[in-house]
């Protein structure tokens, strides 16, 4: 079978299955939801934007002739992985997420489990902290009720906004980050406290990392629960996957 993939991206994970596909000649599509400004290129013809919710999602499906679906979006991202595995479902696809597994706390962590962002925002209401606030920026909005605390804000792209914080600073950049790095930043910032989403994999941990060498809490932000699905936790479950479907893979 000769495929033709839609692979939902935004994690590291979507990059490294989109490189291993070109390299066996898979056709396919990478398909961003635009929340960063400057994604990083693939190897295969990318998109970016949304589908129109489920029905435009199944439209795209059938319109583009696609054979299978690789959703490798962020943990976070759970109305696009609701949205399609819906579509999936109705279009006859094959779905197959490729995910991170959370992470758990180990010995010396001191963790707080918040079920969702507002939870973390209930976590802040408290004396003023340093806290290191890693939500990314599309949530900055909601900590604004807890203008007390000193925020460092580190985002892929610049804020299009002034960060509701009047004690605040932005560090643009671009991980994976190494635990030396996180530790003399959370030292150089005097950091209290950290407030983390569960994102799960390697490039975003060394922040939990150097917490914990420094004994400070983090508050983590559990994920948000999702139908049971078909998942994948490497590329090379993927290609398994792939060719225990009758793709060709071209090797």
């Amino acid at each position: 079978m000769r495929a033709n993939l839609l692979i939902l991206a935004g994690t590291t994970e979507a990059t490294a299955f989109a490189n291993a596909a070109a390299e066996v000649g898979l056709a396919g599509t990478v398909s961003f939801a635009g929340r960063v400004d400057r994604p990083k290129r693939q190897p295969l013809p990318q998109r970016i934007g949304g589908f129109g919710g489920i029905d435009g999602l199944v439209e795209h499906l059938r319109a583009k002739k696609i054979t299978h679906v690789i959703d490798a979006t962020h943990p976070f991202a759970a109305q696009m992985s609701r949205n399609a595995m819906a579509a999936c479902a109705e279009a006859g696809v094959p779905l197959l997420a490729l995910t991170r597994k959370p992470w758990t706390a180990q010995d010396g962590d001191r963790w707080t489990h918040v079920p969702d962002i507002a939870g973390a925002v209930d976590v802040l209401d408290q004396p003023a902290k340093r806290v290191m606030l890693a939500v990314g920026r599309m949530h900055l909005a909601e900590f604004a009720p807890n203008p007390q605390h000193f925020y460092l804000l580190r985002l892929v792209d610049p804020p299009k906004d002034p960060p509701p914080f009047p004690d605040h600073h932005v560090l643009v950049s671009r991980g994976p980050f190494t635990e030396a790095d996180d530790l003399a930043l959370m030292q150089e910032h005097r950091i209290d406290l950290v407030v983390s989403k569960n994102a799960g994999g390697t490039g975003a941990y060394a922040k939990i990392a150097a917490a914990r060498a420094l004994g400070l809490p983090v508050t983590m932000i559990d994920r948000p629960s999702l139908p049971e699905r078909r998942e994948a936790h490497s590329v090379a479950e993927v290609m398994d996957w792939l060719h225990h479907s009758g793709v060709d893979l071209g090797v």
